[in-house]
C-alpha cells in the first residue's frame, strides 16, 4: 500500500518545478488531477513532449480554461472534494483569477494550498518569473562550472526547479 493512497490533489502548474512536486506525490500513491489550458501545457510541446510525459505520469488531467466562469467554477468544485492544492503561478495571478487560498478554504476550510513560486510572495522580486538557469545564475551556481578564463556553463538539467519540486 502507497503512504499517500487516499489524499486527492490539484494541480494548477506548468514548467518543472510544480509538477515535479505533484509527480513524488503520486507516485507515493495521491490522486493527483492535473488542471492544464485548452491548449494543454506547454512543456508537451517540449523535447517531444518527454519532459511532460514523465513528469505527468500517475496523473489524471483535465483541460479548463481559468478565464472563464465555468473553468473556473469546475476547479472549486474538484477542490471542495480534495485535500491539496498545489499552484505555480506568478504571485497574484489566482487572486486575479478568483483561485486565492481565501477563496478556495471557503469552499474547502481544509485544504492545503501549496503556492510554488521562484521568488516567494513578497519581497522585490515576487512578479518576476523564474526559470532554472537564471536562477542557476542568480544563485551562482554558474560560477563553479564551465573551464577556467571561460564563460560559465549551464548545468544541463533543471536542478533547482527538481530540487524545488
Amino acid at each position: 500500500m502507497l503512504p499517500l493512497r487516499g489524499l486527492r490533489v490539484i494541480e494548477l502548474c506548468h514548467a518543472v518545478a510544480g509538477p515535479c512536486c505533484t509527480a513524488l506525490l503520486a507516485d507515493m500513491g495521491a490522486d493527483v488531477i492535473k488542471v492544464e489550458p485548452i491548449t494543454g501545457e506547454y512543456s508537451r510541446y517540449v523535447q517531444n513532449g518527454s519532459v511532460f510525459l514523465n513528469l505527468n505520469c500517475n496523473k489524471r488531467g483535465i483541460a479548463l480554461d481559468l478565464k472563464t466562469d465555468r473553468g473556473r467554477e469546475l476547479v472549486l468544485k474538484l477542490t471542495a472534494k480534495s485535500d491539496v492544492l498545489v499552484e505555480s503561478f506568478t504571485p497574484g495571478t489566482l487572486d486575479k483569477l478568483g483561485l486565492s487560498y481565501e477563496t478556495v478554504s471557503k469552499v474547502n476550510p481544509g485544504i492545503i494550498y501549496c503556492s510554488v513560486s521562484g521568488f516567494g510572495h513578497s519581497g522585490p522580486y515576487k512578479k518576476r518569473h523564474a526559470v532554472d538557469p537564471l536562477v542557476q545564475a542568480m544563485s551562482g551556481m554558474l560560477s563553479t562550472t564551465g573551464e577556467p578564463g571561460q564563460p560559465p556553463v549551464r548545468i544541463g538539467p533543471p536542478t533547482i526547479d527538481f530540487g524545488t519540486g
